[in-house]
């Protein structure tokens, strides 16, 4: 029988739910945290120059970064500005749409990337996949996938 969107959650679902939350809300400061104290590297600015680095010719509009990263488009003009500074991302205005602007990973951004993953990935590790049963991975993986296609 099929749920209505109202139904109050039963003990379980409730369980979950509120675990979710809490995971949701530690989780981002921990690794960021943990980041910034083993790199000198936000969150923030490492997943800047992680999609970056996934992106053709490692350049990507400053509107498609900040929905990559989900900040507002003020908070990643003020990251790509920090980055660019110490010489990781380089800025230029869009050859089409003069009012957009592209952020394009430098090599030194590369490389500074290159050497804060293995932090994120002890950081990750450590906070997150210690603590989970790698037999669940398969089915939980899945489910989050669903859940974040149903997000947007």
């Amino acid at each position: 029988m099929a749920m209505t969107a109202d139904a109050p959650l039963d003990a379980e679902e409730e369980r979950f739910w509120r675990a979710l939350q809490r995971v949701m809300t530690a989780l981002p400061k921990a690794l960021d945290d943990d980041l910034l104290k083993s790199t000198g590297l936000t969150l923030s600015e490492y997943s800047v120059l992680m999609f970056l680095s996934e992106a053709k010719d490692r350049e990507l509009r400053m509107i498609d970064l900040a929905e990559l990263t989900r900040l507002s488009a003020s908070r990643i003009s003020r990251v790509v500005d920090s980055l660019k500074a110490r010489g990781w991302v380089a800025k230029r205005r869009h050859e089409v749409d003069a009012r957009g602007s592209v952020a394009t990973l430098t090599q030194g951004g590369l490389e500074r990337l290159e050497a804060a993953y293995p932090s994120l990935l002890a950081s990750a590790r450590r906070r997150v996949m210690d603590h989970v049963d790698s037999a669940s991975l398969a089915s939980m993986a899945v489910q989050f996938e669903s859940v974040a296609e149903h997000l947007g």
